[in-house]
């Protein structure tokens, strides 16, 4: 194939400074959940990025001094020289495949309560930080901003020393350049009231970083032009315009963000992509300097659009760059079809909040790079020529058969409907979901270039069609159905009334069943599904109600940067919600519920009640095949394995994970499947000036 000429523009070099990126496509920095603790998996999973062709590779937050720390984030660090070999690893891993690398430089000064090393924060106002922590921040006096001069400096020629080719001056939502900058500064000296005076710490932080890096390193500035809550803050055609203007040619690129990392990055369900080009649309007009802007950009269309129409000189995509590491070279090599697309649902993001290595709903080898020797494009080659039997097309069999067939198995993927895709092509017909589908999408559009590979529909196997159909391995991903009575987190006996007509299941809802009168939807799942049915139901005409006993609607879309959009979404809706109750009852007219704390009792109308607690397996097959072993055994099946949901009900990443990983591991014994243990290590080495081991 050869590259379609529309898109040539995208690798054509860009000068950053005294550098030269060799195409337009740019990973700003993003978290990643191993950073400083885990350097060697942080470094491969930039260095696959280079080996994908992304030019530009930046680092995540990299903060300078203790006293301004993230933890329990996962982040970098260059507090002192021993942190110079955890960068100068990644930079190693980017330059190996003629990649540029750039460290985010950062100082997170009265954001955070520096939970770890319990000095006192900070900023440019006194003033309690950001989280609930009991603690406070003090106002920066001029000793703190010249200390913080000193710390930057220093910073900057570590990262130097490390090898990186850009430092990124990060004016982002945590850090105190961008807190200064913000017209919610109220400092009343020289670095607050005007614009000027605001700028004033960006601006000596840009200055600092010019002349520490004497030229050998591009210097590069990410900061927020709009702030998206109005005239309280930065509005880009305002404020944001004028400090570009102000600073406009100080750094060797601009690389703007809109709002916090909620605002920045929203989910496909609340935003498209390319959302964000009325805002950062001016900056070009400002600065002659290159521009970077994000969208979650996964379609070369778009790309290329935002380059000749003078918008963008360089594409910026963090969360297409986790879900295909390669997107650069398949638009280059002329395979624009392969490219695996990000679905917008910020399981990324998650897995950061969490402190766990990057994990990716449609990418499984995300963060698995060193940890496991995974790679996004490549797999090893089948070690036998057994046949294997694939029952069920949801995500995780679809991707056990993908990976499969790419390794070079022969492969037949049953499905008992005429549709594949299972779970994932229900829930992509939700409201906001429609992205999602690309799960299934990316995995059927492969499976059709394998001859190996044989899909049946309608295929609906008992235990007898599986042992008399010769596979030596059958691996089971039938999937899972939502419980209907109420046995969850909440509750582990089925909730009195539960038993009645009018009480639904999400897949009933989803197969459009779907009850009249007012409707209770009880949320023990605090994921998407209780919301999401919660606004069908609404946009079809019922009085609705969530019920939750945690202490917010959809509690664990605080990762995935949603619970806010979801409050006022349902909200604007007319979705009435009650949190800290938990459903007791169930009548013919009305629920019972009880308050979570005080036990005190209270009663709704409700005709009917949605469900959204638990899933059951369906293994049924899996037990008729194990209840008569020497059968199974006389059939020549070698092995019988359930994955996904099937064996136990999760979120859709964890179902692509575990068919790629039954993929991977299909030949090789468990005691030689990789996981690679990364461990802070002790070194013998004495720290000078003292006989204590470092």
């Amino acid at each position: 194939m050869t590259r379609d000429p529309r898109y040539d523009v995208l690798f054509e070099p860009v000068q950053i400074g005294p550098k030269v990126a060799r195409n337009r496509f740019y990973q700003p920095g993003h978290c990643n959940g191993m950073g400083r603790l885990r350097p060697r998996g942080h470094a491969r999973m930039r260095g696959v990025k280079a080996e994908g062709g992304w030019a530009v590779i930046n680092s995540e937050h990299c903060g300078i001094h203790p006293n301004a720390e993230m933890f329990p984030e996962v982040v970098l660090t260059l507090w002192d020289d021993r942190d110079i070999p955890i960068l100068a690893r990644a930079c190693d891993e980017v330059h190996a495949h003629g990649a540029l690398f750039g460290v985010q430089l950062a100082y997170s000064g009265g954001f955070l309560a520096n939970r770890l090393s319990r000095e006192v924060p900070v900023g440019p106002l006194a003033r309690p930080v950001s989280e609930y922590d009991p603690v406070q921040a003090r106002a920066m006096e001029k000793d703190d901003i010249r200390d913080l001069h000193r710390w930057w400096r220093a910073g900057v020629q570590r990262a130097m020393q490390a090898g990186v080719d850009i430092v990124n001056v990060s004016g982002q939502f945590t850090v105190a350049a961008f807190h200064f900058l913000s017209p919610r500064n109220r400092r009343t000296d020289e670095y607050g009231g005007s614009l000027e005076n605001r700028a004033r710490l960006l601006r000596e932080l840009i200055e600092i970083t010019r002349e520490a890096a004497k030229g050998e390193c591009a210097v590069t500035v990410r900061v927020i032009i709009d702030e998206l809550i109005g005239p309280k803050g930065l509005q880009a055609h305002e404020d944001g315009k004028a400090m570009i203007e102000h600073l406009a040619e100080l750094p060797d690129l601009w690389d703007v963000v809109v709002g916090t990392w909620e605002g920045d990055s929203a989910t496909s369900r609340f935003a498209p992509e390319n959302v964000h080009e009325p805002y950062f649309a001016f900056v070009k007009s400002v600065t002659t300097k290159p521009v970077v802007g994000v969208g979650r950009f996964t379609s070369p269309d778009t790309m290329a659009s935002l380059i000749e129409r003078g918008v963008l000189d360089m594409i910026g995509a963090v969360r297409p760059s986790i879900a295909d590491p390669f997107l650069p070279k398949k638009i280059e090599a002329g395979r624009s079809d392969d490219i695996r697309e990000c679905i917008g649902c910020n399981i990324c993001v998650a897995s950061h909040f969490h402190a766990v290595n990057l994990r990716c709903t449609q990418n499984p080898s995300a963060g698995e790079e060193w940890r496991r020797g995974w790679h996004p494009e490549s797999i090893a080659a089948k070690g036998s020529g057994d046949a294997v039997l694939v029952v069920g097309a949801g995500p995780a069999g679809l991707e056990a058969a993908r990976a499969l067939g790419q390794r070079g198995y022969a492969v037949t993927l049953a499905e008992a409907t005429q549709e594949l895709g299972g779970r994932v092509s229900r829930e992509s017909r939700l409201p906001g979901l429609a992205a999602w589908a690309r799960v299934r999408d990316w995995r059927t559009s492969q499976l059709d270039k394998m001859p190996n590979v044989a899909v049946y529909r309608d295929s609906a196997l008992d235990a007898a069609d599986v042992r008399g159909f010769g596979a030596r391995h059958v691996v089971l991903a039938t999937g899972a159905r939502w419980r209907g009575d109420g046995v969850g987190r909440a509750h582990n006996d089925p909730v009195p009334g539960s038993e009645a007509a009018e009480v639904y299941t999400p897949d009933d809802i989803m197969a459009g069943n779907l009850p009249d009168g007012p409707v209770v939807v009880f949320d023990d799942d605090h994921y998407y599904m209780a919301n999401v049915l919660a606004e069908l139901l609404r946009q079809a005409g019922r009085e609705v109600t969530l019920v939750t006993p945690a202490a917010e609607i959809a509690a664990y879309t605080v990762n995935t940067l949603e619970l806010e959009r979801i409050a006022r979404h349902l909200d604007e809706l007319g979705v009435a919600t009650i949190t800290h109750h938990n459903l007791l009852a169930i009548a013919a007219d009305h629920v019972l519920l009880g308050h979570v704390y005080t036990e005190r009792e209270r009663t709704i109308p409700a005709a009917a009640v949605v469900m959204v607690t638990a899933r059951l397996p369906h293994d049924a097959l899996y037990h008729d095949l194990k209840a008569e072993p020497a059968a199974t055994e006389r059939a020549g099946i070698a092995s019988l394995t359930r994955i996904g949901d099937c064996l136990a009900p999760a979120a859709i990443v964890h179902a692509t994970y575990a068919g790629h990983r039954y993929a991977q591991e299909l030949d090789t014994e468990p005691s030689k499947r990789l996981f690679r243990h990364e461990l802070p290590q002790l070194h013998p080495k004495r720290a000078e000036g003292s006989g204590h081991e470092v």
